[in-house]
């Protein structure tokens, strides 16, 4: 049974508002901390390159581990909603992007176990827990928005995934925000749902992943584009792409695109749709495709090399920007306790020039939001 936690205080960070003196957006994380969940800020300047701009607690906590996630962090379309899983103390977060900064708004139990991933599509906010099969505590839970921040639960919101132990990755929607889609790494399944008017859940409708261990995806021109792990064996992942029918059912467009490098986890894609990318752990690379208007994937370049976050890096996520000029990828560093974010700014043909990075963040930090 879903509890609602009560929010005790407010806390709020100092970000400037969009279009401030030369702050064309921001970028956000989380820390996932065990002592205490944050979410980090920093402005995005014209240039695409990062400015620090503090920091606020989520009122929650991490784990202090890797999640095997995309999507910690989910920002509304219009930017005025931040939501943040904390994985460690079954809660999700919800912050405002007010005038002044970011405020904390509401502090809501997960309805699971190790909540791992946060949607947003209106006014309505969807967590993936993956925390186990024990009174069905994984699975999916829907929240609606209250103009207060408050989140209310969904009836009918909450539903299991396909089976126990399905090692899930994240949460999101497709097809204009009539469907859900959860990725399972354990089962190689993709998991639909058709989200009814009422916001109630239909499925789930479990599919055949095209590739193994499906992992991390994007929208693009309204297809499907998921990252596949392939178990990390070296130089074997690849992307998928499908077409997501409004009852939840999904056809390959392109089948298994491999990128030549290894452990591909992570997906984004440009707002225009024309190039996706995907983040290799196992490479310390990104891989760019060129999508096609039905949806089909080529490879930008043949050895799928299209960035590099630097030797010994570990990629654990990346976003575009809401302008389709940069791309931020979020890496785990040499030195102990470290990470860091990787800029690209994104050509007109999709190739990838290094910014340079951003450093000072926790080894722990997850989940990246960018606007």
């Amino acid at each position: 049974m879903l509890r609602h936690l009560v929010v005790v205080a407010l806390w709020a960070l100092a970000v400037p508002a969009q279009g401030s003196a030369g702050v064309a957006g921001h970028v956000y994380l989380t820390t996932n901390e065990a002592t205490g969940n944050r979410v980090v800020a920093f402005e995005r300047l014209a240039d695409g390159s990062l400015r620090p701009a503090g920091e606020v607690e989520t009122g929650g906590l991490g784990t202090g581990s890797g999640l095997g996630n995309q999507g910690a962090l989910a920002l509304s379309r219009d930017g005025h909603w931040l939501a943040a899983v904390n994985a460690g103390s079954d809660s999700v977060s919800l912050l405002e992007a007010t005038a002044g900064g970011l405020v904390l708004r509401d502090l809501a139990a997960s309805g699971g176990r190790l909540p791992v991933s946060v949607a947003i599509q209106g006014r309505r906010l969807y967590l993936l827990n993956a925390g186990g099969s024990a009174g069905g505590e994984d699975g999916v839970t829907g929240f609606s928005i209250e103009p207060s921040g408050r989140l209310a639960p969904i009836p009918g919101g909450q539903a299991p995934l396909s089976a126990s132990a399905t090692g899930p990755a994240q949460v999101g929607f497709a097809a204009a925000g009539r469907v859900l889609v959860v990725t399972e790494k354990a089962t190689d399944r993709i998991d639909t749902y058709v989200v009814r008017d009422d916001g109630s859940l239909d499925g789930p409708f479990p599919h055949p992943s095209a590739g193994s261990t499906p992992f991390g995806f994007a929208v693009s021109r309204d297809r499907l584009i998921v990252s596949e792990a392939a178990g990390g064996r070296p130089l074997a992942s690849s992307a998928s792409s499908y077409e997501v029918g409004d009852d939840g059912s999904l056809e390959p467009v392109t089948p298994v695109a491999f990128t030549r490098q290894t452990a591909a986890c992570w997906a984004a894609a440009t707002p225009d749709g024309r190039f996706a990318y995907v983040a290799n752990a196992g490479s310390a690379s990104v891989t760019g495709y060129s999508v096609d208007p039905d949806g089909a994937l080529s490879l930008l370049q043949a050895d799928g090399l299209s960035g590099s976050t630097g030797a010994g890096t570990s990629p654990v996520d990346l976003a575009s920007s809401r302008d389709g000029r940069f791309l931020y990828v979020l890496a785990r560093l040499p030195a102990p306790g470290a990470a860091a974010v990787a800029g690209f700014a994104v050509g007109s043909d999709g190739s990838l020039a290094p910014l340079g990075a951003t450093a000072g963040l926790p080894r722990t930090a997850t989940g990246m939001a960018v606007r």
